[in-house]
């Protein structure tokens, strides 16, 4: 993962190296030559998509790409969102992903959970299934509605199992298991929630350079206060991507470019919107 961009990019080798030096080992390595099960570990993966992201943005920049009129990112996307914006600085950013993956894994640690998959039913019937699915023992909650069609839950074993089952009586086209444990954008999150807060109010946070469109409400953040009350809510709140991009399209924005690894985000916005222009960067001569 961005190996080609760190060979070819002077502006993008730095960003690497600078993240090598602050975390005191090879991120970059481990990004561009494995091992996989390594770099799928969250303490790693969230600082790894992170650097990624900030290298094509700031190669971006050195290209001359203007500032958008707005910008958002999905769930960790948002802290390299808020960087790009200019709220936090990179050496900061990079310190609260650290931190964001390293309490998130201690906390699905301490209270494991699920998360699945539910295609082809609407955020209303999804969200109905979750209250009927959670009780005292354990709860369940919309976690990512991405695009219409495809909403992911997240929460306690027991709970999410009964959801899924309550999903296909609902006649879901598909419901599928993720294989992880911990139960991002969920209640199990509360303890790394708390500690995150502290995290957040002990950094610095500027104003944004442009409007950052918020996970959790779906509306823009031009404050530090804005900023970190998102940053705090968010690793228990449901990412409402859909409204998010809804939001955009109601306020003029037609144009969408996606910065990072892979073309998720673009393939909600083609369920969102068939036809919003949709740009894709990639780590190769077109960027």
């Amino acid at each position: 993962m961005g190996l080609e961009l760190y060979q070819n990019t002077p502006e993008a080798r730095a960003v690497f190296d600078q993240a090598d030096e602050q975390l005191g080992f090879a991120l970059s390595t481990l990004c561009f030559e494995g091992p996989e099960d390594t770099l799928t570990d969250t303490v790693n993966q969230q600082p790894a998509l992170f650097v990624t992201s900030m290298a094509m943005w700031q190669r971006m920049q050195t290209q001359g790409w203007e500032l958008p009129d707005y910008m958002a990112g999905h769930s960790l996307g948002e802290l390299s969102t808020l960087t790009a914006a200019g709220a936090l600085s990179f050496s900061d950013g990079l310190r609260l992903v650290r931190q964001r993956g390293e309490l998130m894994k201690a906390a699905g640690e301490r209270e494991p959970g699920a998360m699945a998959a539910i295609l082809a039913l609407d955020i209303p019937t999804v969200k109905a299934i979750c209250e009927q699915a959670s009780d005292n023992n354990g709860s369940v909650q919309v976690a990512n509605d991405n695009c219409p069609g495809q909403v992911v839950i997240s929460g306690d074993d027991t709970a999410l199992t009964r959801a899924m089952a309550l999903a296909e009586e609902a006649k879901a086209r598909k419901v599928v298991k993720l294989p992880i444990t911990i139960a991002a954008h969920s209640k199990l999150m509360a303890s790394a929630a708390v500690a995150f807060a502290q995290a957040v109010d002990a950094t610095p946070i500027q104003a944004p350079n442009v409007p950052v469109i918020a996970n959790v409400t779906a509306q823009p953040l031009t404050t530090p206060d804005q900023i970190r009350d998102e940053l705090k809510a968010q690793l228990t709140a449901g990412v409402a991507w859909t409204d998010s991009m809804n939001y955009l399209l109601a306020n003029g924005v037609d144009t969408f470019v996606e910065v990072g690894p892979g073309d998720t985000l673009l393939s909600f916005m083609k369920r969102i919107e068939r036809k919003s222009n949709r740009v894709k960067l990639t780590f190769g001569e077109n960027l």
